[in-house]
């Protein structure tokens, strides 16, 4: 494996590894354990495992192994952990390092579930929450203290799409010793240079793009080997968190296509906003793509010009009209998934986002009419018609 491949490389042949029979397609090693020839290898197993070297699938696999590697290699970090979901690696990360009387800010646009780990589960234990606007450096510079231990932030917001500067908030962040966690799911391992701009700890869910076509669930955590290994390895290893390596096998296939796929959905999500921007039915159409996105000039530096694969919809005439538009689709499916090979049309307010109150919703902008849609592989003409019939339709 080269360092200096890129992406599209990496993502085909990194962290590869084979077997005595030298097979094409990474095996799956689909086992819960693994023998020692004795009793002394067992115990010295226990007190270090070598780098190709397993104890229980908890603790890693090689199937899993390949993953790690792949994807560390794809996101220029040193190394990878994971894990049985997204979530799973949003709490793995920010539970592994965080301990009661710690004080981490967090932007305050989250996934519902990111925002139930931050707001509910973090507190629990005693650790300190302070919720600033993303998008405001003077919130963040405010919030960040001396004792501030770490930054967390979705770098593209789900469902509103904000972008959030990461070299910025990295800069404050680590003037004061603090980590700089990023969940980079809407940004995509494609377009994303996250740890090059100043992320420590790069989490993706890999049920989105990574597998990207509906099959398994999957997280990762990237980081440097001291924190993927001497901070979350530990945790998760005892808490079960791991992914299994059937799953691992799917997003290693996931990856060998992801670059071609997501570069096909961000050009069709391009075509999509543009082309929807002003329409009659819309008080919004939200694409960090366009030239009126409030951050697209950081889009064009940080994300290199790419918008992504998801936009957001805001229909005149608020929930009943939203519902009319979801019903009236014919291409994309109701789902709550994103980064799929087919389109998936969303109603936030309602599902992803329920759990938040009328308050919170107001403040981040996910009113009753706002629809999340994700872009998938299908025709671009096609899916326009579709999305503009049903704009009719919900109007009516």
């Amino acid at each position: 494996m080269s360092e200096s491949w890129n992406k599209r490389t990496q993502a085909v042949h990194g962290g590869i590894r084979r077997s005595q029979y030298n097979e094409v397609s990474e095996a799956i090693f689909l086992t819960q354990g693994f023998v020692y020839e004795n009793a002394e290898q067992a115990e010295a197993r226990f007190l270090e495992c070598g780098p190709d070297e397993f104890i229980y699938a908890r603790y890693g696999n090689p199937t899993v192994s390949m993953f790690e590697q792949r994807i560390a290699a794809l996101e220029g970090g040193e190394d990878a952990f994971a894990t049985a979901s997204g979530m799973a690696a949003v709490n793995g990360a920010l539970t592994s390092m965080l301990k009661a009387g710690d004080h981490i800010v967090s932007a305050k646009a989250l996934f519902g579930s990111c925002l139930y780990i931050v707001e509910n589960i973090l507190t629990r234990f005693g650790v300190d929450v302070t919720f600033v606007d993303g998008t405001n450096l003077d919130e963040w510079k405010a919030a960040i203290r001396p004792d501030t231990k770490a930054v967390f932030f979705e770098s593209m917001s789900n469902p509103t799409l904000e972008v959030i500067d990461i070299s910025a908030v990295a800069g404050l962040a680590h003037a004061v010793g603090a980590m700089v966690v990023v969940d980079n799911v809407f940004s995509t391992p494609v377009f994303s240079r996250a740890i090059e701009q100043g992320a420590d700890v790069v989490i993706y869910s890999a049920t989105k793009h990574i597998d990207g076509q509906g099959r398994a669930l999957g997280g990762v955590i990237i980081g440097t080997k001291d924190f993927i290994r001497g901070t979350v390895e530990p945790y998760l290893k005892h808490t079960g968190g791991a992914l299994s390596p059937f799953n691992a096998w799917i997003m290693l296939k996931g990856l060998e296509t992801m670059t071609l796929r997501v570069n096909a959905q961000a050009e069709t999500a391009q075509i999509v906003a543009e082309a929807l921007e002003g329409h009659a039915a819309l008080e919004r159409t939200l694409y960090p793509g366009l030239k009126t996105h409030p951050q697209n000039a950081l889009v064009q530096s940080q994300l290199g010009g790419k918008g992504g694969t998801v936009l957001s919809l805001d229909i005149k005439g608020g929930k009943e009209a939203a519902f009319a538009f979801l019903n009236a689709m014919t291409i994309p499916v109701i789902s709550n998934n994103l980064g799929d090979a087919k389109s998936i049309v969303t109603h936030p307010a309602t599902t992803t986002h329920q759990r938040l109150s009328d308050e919170q919703k107001d403040e981040l902008g996910i009113t009753p009419g706002l629809i999340r849609l994700s872009i998938g592989l299908e025709d671009a003409g096609d899916l326009l018609a579709d999305i503009k019939r049903a704009l009719d339709v919900s109007q009516r």
